[in-house]
């Protein structure tokens, strides 16, 4: 039972449970982080249990409970917490005397504004979430109502051994910590960002991202697995190319590389398909 594989595997399920805690204390960074090692540790377990020859059933199942919370509910409630906060920005701004709106420390604002929601969702105190708008995070909680399906499909689909077949959790998780690190590092100096940034950051943008990729999970759209046959470049261009465009994009454009990886990802993925087809096709 406890084999090196599935304490790995615990500890991918604690790193999710933290970032629910941080997430719900304003700390985002810290919860990114988590869910970063958390995703190491679902690399670690299976190559462990590979490499000793460990692999089980048993271990498969704690894989898919450790995944849920990581990758299913720990950026469910990650995601919460952004479409809260962008829900209203304007504390964010400075006024025409160059003065803060908000007045607190600015590495407290997010934990203020989950307060704010709290003080008006439970308790009915009147404050700019004392509206209608107050049910809108919930949407994020789609996000693990998907995985929890994509995750089972996973499991008994025997179409998956060299491909996906709709986006991974972790894939999806990974898109969706872009968000709260990209607005946890540029916080401070939030009134100086571009309008198209404060679009992307909204509650409604938000609310639809959420919902298109945990639509994504359950799709039967069929995408690359970064599963090597043989390491030869005939056959693995597609791959090799992913990995080549992820290793200059992350230290050129730093968080902004995460987006770009994703959707590279997806875009590779769909030429892959229609080359598959044709092949098809032609055979």
């Amino acid at each position: 039972m406890f084999t090196i594989a599935n304490i790995l595997t615990a500890l991918n399920l604690l790193c999710g449970v933290g970032a629910i805690i941080f997430s719900l204390s304003g700390r985002l960074d810290w919860a990114v982080y988590l869910i970063g090692c958390a995703a190491v540790f679902d690399f670690l377990d299976g190559f462990v249990a590979r490499l000793t020859k460990s692999t089980s059933l048993m271990g498969k199942q704690l894989d898919s409970l450790a995944d849920l919370v990581s990758f299913g509910v720990a950026p469910g409630i990650l995601m919460f917490v952004m479409i809260l906060i962008g829900i209203d920005q304007g504390g964010l701004f400075k006024n025409s005397d160059g003065i803060q709106t908000y007045n607190g420390a600015m590495q407290e604002y997010v934990v203020a504004q989950i307060i704010d929601w709290k003080a008006a969702f439970f308790y009915g105190r009147n404050n700019i979430y004392n509206a209608s708008i107050q049910y809108l995070p919930f949407v994020a909680l789609i996000i693990p109502f998907f995985a929890l399906f994509r995750l089972a499909k996973f499991n008994i689909d025997e179409r998956q051994t060299d491909k996906f077949i709709g986006v991974p959790t972790p894939t999806a998780t990974i898109f969706f910590c872009f968000f709260p690190l990209y607005f946890w590092f540029e916080l401070p100096n939030w009134t100086h960002q571009h309008a198209l940034i404060y679009s992307l950051f909204d509650c409604y943008t938000l609310s639809i991202v959420s919902v298109l990729f945990s639509i994504l999970m359950v799709s039967e759209l069929p995408l690359i697995a970064l599963k090597f046959k043989n390491y030869l470049f005939k056959g693995n261009e597609l791959r090799y190319v992913l990995i080549l465009t992820s290793l200059i994009s992350i230290p050129i454009f730093l968080v902004w590389s995460i987006p770009i990886i994703v959707i590279l990802y997806l875009i590779l993925s769909i030429i892959a398909h229609i080359q598959y087809q044709r092949h098809e096709i032609q055979s």
